[in-house]
């Protein structure tokens, strides 16, 4: 191979260092990473609640709130309250609880302010196990995280 002339090298060097400046600076592709890790956050501290047994540690990922919104087999319902008395209503203790997962299928940022996640969510108990699948819309409340709408089946 023959030698780089000098231009060509200098061309080189200052390709790299553009794009170490260019992935470096902060701006929206480093906002946006923020925001999903700030979002996959509130999920995990959600799981981690659930699985200690504890909802109303679960419930701090939504928006406590008369809006929002719950649609699960039962029809739409709306309001902080109603969402965690039904959570308690429907797992009473632990083994109804079991453990949950998350496997989040596609996380999409729809503007500064609001995200749309798409995943699968699992139980595993000792009385049976469950699945199903969830939509959430996340928005961003006094610079925090909070899910506003939670479609589940």
């Amino acid at each position: 191979m023959p030698p780089m002339k000098n231009t060509s090298r200098s061309n080189f060097y200052i390709s790299i260092i553009c794009f170490i400046i260019i992935c470096t600076l902060p701006g929206a592709a480093n906002a946006q990473s923020a925001d999903e890790m700030a979002i996959r956050l509130v999920l995990q501290k959600q799981i981690n609640g659930w699985n200690n047994g504890n909802i109303d540690q679960y419930m701090k990922g939504y928006w406590e709130s008369d809006s929002l919104m719950f649609i699960g087999k039962n029809g739409p319902k709306r309001g902080y309250k109603s969402a965690l008395e039904n959570y308690k209503k429907s797992y009473p203790d632990t083994a109804a609880m079991g453990k949950l997962g998350f496997n989040i299928l596609q996380l999409k940022r729809l503007s500064p302010e609001y995200y749309h996640i798409t995943g699968q969510w699992t139980l595993k108990r000792s009385i049976g196990n469950l699945q199903g699948y969830f939509t959430l819309l996340f928005r961003k409340i006094k610079n925090t995280w909070l899910i506003v709408s939670d479609h589940s089946s």
